[in-house]
């Protein structure tokens, strides 16, 4: 342990003075904002370095972090490790909302009676069945359910946690928030919310007006807002700040913060999706042929509906031989736990230089238990995983590697167990969604050795690192790449509500580091799928145009 006061930022970083304040508050709640690129996720992962080093999360006890998405969760867990080493990171619990509900039932399951009662082996699926399966959207209001009813399981869950994280807080829904008043209003745990207002693109779902306002009321929590963009080129973060004095004129960033003439926006205007198509095929050619761009540091963004805006563009990129990844179609595969399980399991059996998919692989098998039984359980793996390595170092002499590597597989998933696979997702108590993912893996590991006849070649593409990103807006949270277009900066295109798609084009404007294109089509071919409703005919959308035209480089 180290004194507080001779705590530094792991990695050499420093630290904005609010950044600062908030990794080493002691006492207070915090309700931290800030924008795109800066530093939210590595802001917790230095306050979890920083409570866990210093003792002022005091063994036991124990850090909760709670997020949306299953890849958010892994990150903070990886980022925190990374900082504070494997015996210290061992103290961070990070779960989606979702798994955190989960927990919270299977726990404390026999407190739920009458029409919620469920049976110890109930199972998660489409349609409700007494006692026996919940559909996914049940699992937050039996959690509330169980922590209305039962000081028992409020006092347990309290006694765990000293400090909680809520990440991407701008998308907390009413149910959410809910239930963690129910688990922690009223007591000395210090919550540490962190979002941005302006990147609330999940009103769909009922996230909450001024959120951060009410957390801060009934948290008594301490406002703070990050404004330094660590991101992008300062060309883009003067695009990015005239969209902010829209969205929210008080968080501007503040002049002398970005200065210089560093980065490149272009918006081009194209006749036809095909010559948009063949044009940004061959720009993305020159960016990674001619400037060593790596291909995942390319991504295509798109409003919506991907599939109806990418044909052209992904048959213009295969006749040039660039890989890629359209986002929409792989259906998340590569973040499925149970998917990445497999990865990093075959990773481990035949790699040779893969410490990462070695402490992903321990962090995903090794549950939450007491320092002994963890030991004990970790030393079981290692024996099993060196038994079976050197049984494929055999088989490898025998027979071609793939077909044995899958057996191999099945054999590491018999010994997992159905509820230590359970264990990784709620959506696996069905059994039907865990054998189709499987199976995806398998299909997908497959298509790629088509592509790539090594294995560890093979299962390293299958996440991701070596092709050019097709993704949703959306989906591109908390992601940053150097160069990114956004196609089809259209009124048709960017069609919903206003404050939501001004918001939704701030956060795929402020996912480019170097480079940001904009892409206009004056005729947008209908595509194959034949959709109702599509416009071939475009106009520009002239507000966020706007916001690029005082910074291009040049407009054609």
């Amino acid at each position: 342990m180290i004194k507080p006061e001779e705590w530094r930022p792991s990695e050499g970083l420093t630290l904005e003075p609010n950044a600062l304040k908030a990794a080493t508050e002691q006492d207070r709640c915090l309700a931290l904002t800030a924008g795109p690129g800066a530093g939210k996720t590595e802001m917790l992962a230095q306050r979890a370095d920083f409570l866990l080093r210093t003792g002022a999360c005091r063994y036991p006890n124990r850090i909760l972090a709670i997020s949306f998405k299953v890849d958010a969760s892994r990150n903070l867990k990886n980022r925190v490790r990374n900082r504070c080493g494997s015996d210290f990171s061992g103290r961070l619990d990070s779960y989606t909302f979702h798994a955190f509900a989960k927990r919270i039932i299977d726990r404390f399951r026999p407190v739920l009676t009458g029409d919620d009662a469920l049976d110890p082996d109930y199972k998660i699926g489409l349609r409700k069945v007494t006692r026996r399966q919940i559909e996914f959207s049940d699992l937050v209001p039996l959690a509330i359910e169980i922590l209305n009813s039962s000081q028992v399981a409020r006092n347990a869950i309290r006694k765990t946690y000293s400090d909680v994280f809520l990440d991407e807080f701008q998308d907390c829904t009413d149910k959410q928030y809910q239930l963690v008043k129910l688990a922690f209003q009223g007591t000395s745990i210090r919550l540490t919310a962190v979002g941005d207002t302006k990147q609330k693109i999940m009103a769909w779902a009922g996230a909450l007006e001024g959120i951060f306002s009410t957390f801060a009321v009934d948290f008594n929590a301490l406002p703070l807002n990050m404004y330094r963009n660590f991101r992008s080129k300062p060309r883009l973060l003067r695009m990015q700040n005239e969209i902010i004095r829209v969205l929210d004129p008080a968080s501007m960033m503040p002049d002398e913060q970005i200065t210089g003439d560093e980065g490149e926006i272009f918006a081009w205007v194209f006749e036809t999706s095909h010559k948009e198509a063949e044009y940004l095929a061959n720009l993305i050619a020159s960016w990674i042929q001619n400037e060593g761009i790596p291909h995942a540091e390319i991504a295509i963004l798109v409003s919506k509906q991907p599939d109806l805006y990418v044909d052209l563009l992904m048959m213009e990129l295969e006749k040039r031989g660039i890989p890629y990844r359209n986002e929409q179609q792989l259906q998340d595969l590569s973040v499925e736990p149970t998917a990445r399980l497999i990865v990093d399991y075959l990773l481990s059996l035949y790699g040779s230089r893969e410490p990462g998919a070695w402490l992903r692989l321990m962090d995903q098998l090794i549950p939450f238990a007491d320092e002994v039984e963890q030991a004990d359980i970790r030393q079981d793996w290692q024996r099993f995983i060196k038994a079976e390595r050197k049984q494929a170092e055999i088989m490898d002499l025998i027979d071609d590697r793939w077909p044995s590597a899958w057996s191999f597989v099945e054999t590491f998933l018999n010994k997992v167990g159905s509820s230590g696979l359970t264990a990784l997702s709620p959506d696996y108590e069905s059994t039907s969604r865990l054998g189709e993912v499987i199976q995806e893996t398998k299909a997908r590991i497959e298509e790629l050795l088509n592509i790539e006849p090594n294995l560890i070649n093979a299962l390293v593409r299958f996440s991701d690192d070596q092709a050019v990103r097709i993704l949703t807006i959306h989906k591109s949270k908390g992601l940053e790449f150097d160069s990114v277009i956004i196609l089809g900066a259209e009124n048709e295109t960017f069609w919903g509500k206003e404050a939501e798609e001004r918001c939704a084009f701030f956060v795929g404007v402020s996912r480019a580091k170097q480079r940001l294109v904009l892409t206009v089509c004056q005729t947008r071919i209908t595509p194959p799928s034949n959709p109702n409703r599509w416009r071939e005919q475009r106009n520009p959308h002239q507000e966020f145009i706007g916001y690029a035209r005082p910074f291009l480089v040049r407009e054609a």
